[in-house]
């Protein structure tokens, strides 16, 4: 239903266009990694991963199960609450295995949060926290990168620019693109997991930035890798 829902709502923020490597696939068991920069971005994933039949379980804030019918919504879906700087934080983890275990998809923002700062520009993913590593290594799962870009042309900065965003996206319709990479079976420690995780999310944010002719994209090797567009 929030896969659903958000393929639904997304057209009307923007226009978004959904490409992938050659060789992507979204394996049962898997753990989709994704790029954090806007309070838009998930719906934008969200609507792309539907696009490619996959719906998985969301790793997302505690604070989104507060939300009137919303709560309700990722409960009854059994996404999962994170209570970051909490004892109940490796909770989260426990119930993201299980659900791998099962053969669900699950969805996990590594960065733990958002950029500070106001400007609709792109840059490369930030340091990714252990968690990810923690569950791979636990786990054995693979993980699959996925890049996004152009959310925060509908929603960046402060309060009052975010709210000016989401009320203009759909007089405005920026362009949004996100790119799904190869799987990565992760090795090492978990430093080196969460580099090697890290490494694939910003090739796969580097293609969806290039796809909108984002200059941050621009660096060595950042070129579009070739793939399917949806």
């Amino acid at each position: 239903m929030l896969s659903r829902l958000a393929d639904a709502l997304t057209p009307a923020a923007g226009r978004l266009t959904v490409t992938t490597d050659a060789d992507a696939a979204f394996a049962p068991g898997s753990v989709v990694v994704a790029n954090h920069t806007s309070l838009a971005d998930p719906a934008v994933v969200l609507a792309a991963l539907h696009r490619l039949d996959v719906r998985p379980v969301v790793m997302a804030t505690a604070g989104l199960w507060r939300v009137p019918l919303l709560g309700r919504l990722l409960s009854r879906e059994e996404h999962i609450p994170v209570h970051r700087r909490d004892r109940r934080a490796a909770h989260a983890l426990d119930l993201a295995a299980r659900a791998l275990e099962r053969g669900r998809l699950v969805l996990i923002y590594a960065e733990g949060g958002l950029p500070v700062r106001g400007d609709a520009a792109e840059e490369a993913p930030r340091a990714f926290r252990s968690g990810l590593a923690r569950l791979t290594e636990r786990t054995g799962a693979a993980v699959v990168p996925v890049g996004q870009a152009g959310a925060r042309r509908i929603t960046s900065g402060g309060t009052v620019k975010q709210v000016a965003g989401l009320v203009t996206a759909p007089l405005r319709r920026p362009r949004l693109h996100v790119h799904a990479g190869r799987p990565v079976v992760l090795a090492g420690d978990r430093r080196a997991r969460t580099g090697q995780a890290r490494a694939a999310v910003t090739q796969a944010w580097r293609t969806a930035a290039a796809a909108l002719g984002e200059p941050a994209a621009a660096a060595p090797g950042a070129g579009p890798s070739t793939g399917a567009c949806r």
